[in-house]
């Protein structure tokens, strides 16, 4: 089995399900006592969240990039983000390292194309929904177009990821605003969500809604324990 590179931290909450996923999946893989081979960075994410407000965003690519290089050094076979929104910082992570990089995006991407869907709402931070890196890696390399909340509703929907789900709050409240959104979205055109914030699937699961939702973190996992798994 291949060890699972993981840069987490951002937030642990998020980052404690990626473990849990990862385990799950290879045990139900490989059965008995199996279990994932998982090196973890976790970072100290106020740093991380200021340099994100303040638009500093190589120097928190500085950071991930360090921390790629030691998971590597450790004997790491492949890597993940454990974050859609510093997915941003991608390609100056990946050059840092010589393994390869599992992008969340691509994860997603590749169990969406099945299902036959064009056009996707996509719900995450502010700097997820609104800068191309991730709205562009879905269309330049997959074909899929995005449709984001409006403004007021791409600020309920970041503030409740920062204030609340960072924090480990999951709300009735904030999941009936979010729910509110994906119906806008699915008016819109939207044929499905992207739970495009690892912690989204913390607060909007499938039971909530008929819509199809496509939680990022478990994906992203899927992913990783695919290649980690190949061959046996």
């Amino acid at each position: 089995m291949k060890t699972i590179g993981l840069l987490g931290g951002m937030s642990w909450e998020s980052t404690s399900a990626y473990y849990r996923l990862l385990n799950e999946k290879v045990k139900a893989r490989l059965g008995g006592l199996h279990s994932a081979r998982v090196l973890l960075h976790s970072v100290d994410f106020a740093p991380i969240a200021a340099l994100q407000a303040a638009g500093k965003w190589d120097e928190a690519g500085d950071i991930l990039a360090r921390a790629a290089k030691g998971l590597e050094a450790a004997g790491a076979d492949v890597m993940l983000i454990g974050t859609n929104t510093m997915h941003l910082v991608a390609p100056q992570v990946a050059e840092a390292i010589s393994i390869p990089l599992l992008h969340i995006a691509d994860a997603t991407a590749e169990a969406i194309k099945p299902r036959g869907i064009k056009k996707v709402g996509l719900l995450g931070t502010r700097f997820t929904m609104e800068k191309h890196f991730y709205k562009g890696r879905l269309r330049d390399h997959h074909g899929i177009e995005t449709v984001v909340p409006d403004d007021e509703d791409r600020e309920t929907v970041h503030r409740i990821i920062y204030e609340e789900l960072c924090l480990g709050v999951v709300s009735e409240g904030s999941r009936k605003a979010y729910l509110g959104i994906t119906d806008k979205l699915a008016a819109a055109g939207a044929e499905c969500i992207i739970l495009g914030c690892t912690e989204i699937g913390l607060l909007v699961e499938q039971q909530h809604t008929t819509l199809p939702l496509f939680d990022t973190t478990n994906l992203h996992a899927e992913a990783a324990v695919t290649f980690a798994t190949e061959g046996l």
